[in-house]
């Protein structure tokens, strides 16, 4: 067996990259663009056309397209025009625009919807990793507090660092904020 170091492994660089961000960041950043790529593969045709519709429909060509439809119907219903008026009350027209905005919001709660099951997925994962970065602090503080006493320094002029040492029960915080929000 080797006395040697091992060397810092693949998965986790220090050196900053050429451009300027750390591999590590570069690495983070490869790996929500690839779990993104495979959500959007994951996604079920009807996913995916309620987002290519939604995606439409949230554009300003969606708006000129349904501003021009709109404004001929108009000018050739109201008899501005030699061709034959095919709806004078105009009752087609709302009825179209009455569907179509049934479908459309329908398209977008959908899309709303799968959005919104990507960001609780996303808030877990964060909520996970800050639990265990304040554990790991926790225990870091500990450590390097253990480290101090065996060393002979005073610690007792900084009364915060017994406070940080307590281990933090995040059921406990999460009852306080829910409580607070409670209050009047």
């Amino acid at each position: 067996m080797s006395s040697h170091p091992a060397a810092p492994s693949p998965a986790t660089p220090t050196v900053p990259r050429s451009d300027g961000l750390a591999s590590a960041l570069t690495r983070n950043i490869d790996a929500l663009s690839r779990r993104r790529q495979a959500e959007e593969e994951g996604a079920s045709g009807t996913d995916r056309l309620a987002a290519a519709i939604t995606r439409f429909a949230g554009t300003m060509a969606f708006v000129y397209v349904h501003a021009a439809l709109v404004a001929g119907w108009i000018v050739v219903n109201a008899g501005l025009t030699p061709l034959p008026r095919f709806d004078p009350s105009f009752v087609i027209l709302a009825t179209v625009a009455s569907v179509e905005a049934i479908f459309l919001s329908t398209f977008i709660l959908i899309s709303q919807n799968r959005a919104a099951r990507t960001a609780d997925r996303r808030a877990d994962l964060d909520l996970q990793i800050g639990l265990l970065a304040e554990h790991e602090v926790t225990h870091l503080i500990k450590l390097v507090g253990d480290i101090a006493r065996k060393l002979g320094v005073d610690d007792a002029a900084n009364p915060e660092l017994k406070e940080l040492e307590r281990t933090v029960a995040p059921e406990v915080v999460l009852e306080r904020i829910e409580e607070s929000a409670k209050e009047p």
